[in-house]
């Protein structure tokens, strides 16, 4: 049995742990999730935790795919993720209007991007964004899709990069 999936899922006060034949849905203070269930798959309710096990050799490694999963949606649903994105280049602004994101990336138009259902979008200063959400997978690929519009370029680091993400330099062409 894989270790990762042996690890029983420890729920918090406030978060509901439903298990049908098909899916599991987890639902806490900052929304619902749910997830279909593999066949082959027993997901149990063990005084106040969750428990996975695998009736296959074969499905193991699955068994500990859904485990880290279902520990996401839990952690989501009553914490929430959250990814911090920074503008780096002269001009480069963000501003929120209403659900919209506006973007200021160098480029003749502004830029314009709707938060998708269940993520909200902040900007604390006019350099920083802040994409935070219930869904651990949806606020990241929300937060590459801005990063997407001007990725950081190597040479004066300019563009939309991860707040933690650090950019390699290349050093310009001699003469």
């Amino acid at each position: 049995m894989s270790r990762v999936a042996k690890k029983p899922i420890a729920l918090p006060k406030g978060v509901e742990f439903n298990i049908q034949s098909d899916s599991v849905s987890v639902k806490g203070p900052k929304g619902t999730l749910s997830i279909a269930k593999p066949n082959g798959i027993e997901v149990k309710l063990e005084d106040g935790n969750a428990q996975l096990s695998a009736n296959d050799d074969n499905l193991v490694p699955l068994a500990g795919t859904l485990r880290a999963i279902l520990a996401n949606m839990v952690k989501g649903v009553s914490e929430g993720f959250e990814r911090k994105l920074e503008l780096v280049g002269v001009g480069y602004r963000a501003a929120m209007q209403g659900k919209d994101l506006n973007l200021s990336l160098g480029f003749s138009h502004p830029v314009l991007f709707t938060a998708p259902e269940g993520i909200t979008i902040a900007t604390p200063t006019q350099t920083e964004i802040v994409v935070s959400g219930a869904d651990k997978q949806r606020v990241g690929e929300v937060a590459a899709k801005i990063r997407g519009f001007r990725p950081p370029e190597p040479y004066k680091g300019k563009g939309v990069k991860y707040s933690d993400e650090t950019i390699i330099r290349k050093e310009a062409k001699k003469a």
